[in-house]
């Protein structure tokens, strides 16, 4: 199996790109940063013993750039067969209502640019014969909640979207993999403080892993959070007005 994974770098994406590499997995690296790339490609490397295929700028900013890393990415690893994409931005509430530049910023990321980013991956995977489309939303986006609403909305839209593809592609071979994380200890969260059943990056990468592998349209990770938010959504909205959760 070949990947291909935007984000990783850091956090559950390094995790991710680690657990593909190291079952000898082809694996191709996108990004915004080729430093940090050059540097997640030698540790895969010294850690797995296996070769990373290449890798290439693909910021998340710059739509204009997503046609040629997937070009570079197609490639070198001889066609496309599953991509992954972890990278996104998160803020804080309180500070996005502070800041519409801010605002923009996260919504054309998390939502637009990752949409069309996705779009273009969709057309050629397709155009192949199918592969696996793996994308990272957040259990924000199950329902509007104080501490999150500009940054859930543009993750519900992103699972809305994912759910859309599933239901007219699968039949034409495209497999599309919705992730829905709760807390997990990473770098963008390194400033908040854990909730209950905070995952850790490398068992989340797991559970993801697992839900690639055999095909499923959804995961929570950790799994706890299926049933976290499925009591969430049922909570009337007079007491989602009253709770800070």
């Amino acid at each position: 199996m070949s990947y291909v994974v935007l984000g990783a770098t850091q956090g559950i994406g390094q995790a991710l790109a680690r657990l593909v590499s190291s079952r000898g997995d082809a694996l191709f690296l996108l990004g915004r940063n080729l430093e940090s790339l050059a540097l997640c490609a030698q540790d895969l490397e010294a850690r797995s013993g296996h070769p990373v295929a290449g890798t290439a700028l693909c910021d998340l900013r710059d739509p204009d750039g997503f046609s040629s890393a997937l070009d570079q990415a197609q490639a070198a690893l001889g066609g496309l067969e599953a991509v992954i994409v972890t990278a996104g931005v998160f803020h804080v509430q309180d500070v996005l209502e502070d800041d519409p530049a801010l605002v923009q910023d996260l919504l054309t990321i998390d939502f637009t640019n990752t949409v069309l980013f996705c779009e273009e991956v969709r057309r050629r995977l397709l155009a192949a014969g199918g592969g696996t489309l793996c994308v990272f939303s957040s259990v924000a986006g199950d329902r509007g909640r104080k501490p999150v609403i500009l940054y859930g909305a543009a993750k519900a839209g992103l699972a809305h979207y994912l759910e859309g593809l599933d239901h007219k592609f699968r039949s034409h071979g495209l497999v599309t993999v919705c992730v829905k994380p709760g807390f997990v200890k990473t770098g963008m969260t390194a400033a908040l403080k854990p909730p209950p059943f905070a995952g850790e990056p490398e068992v989340v990468a797991r559970g993801v892993l697992r839900a690639i592998d055999a095909g499923k349209p959804l995961v929570y990770v950790p799994g706890i959070w299926r049933q976290v938010m499925w009591v969430i959504r049922r909570l009337p909205r007079f007491v989602m007005r009253r709770i800070g959760f």
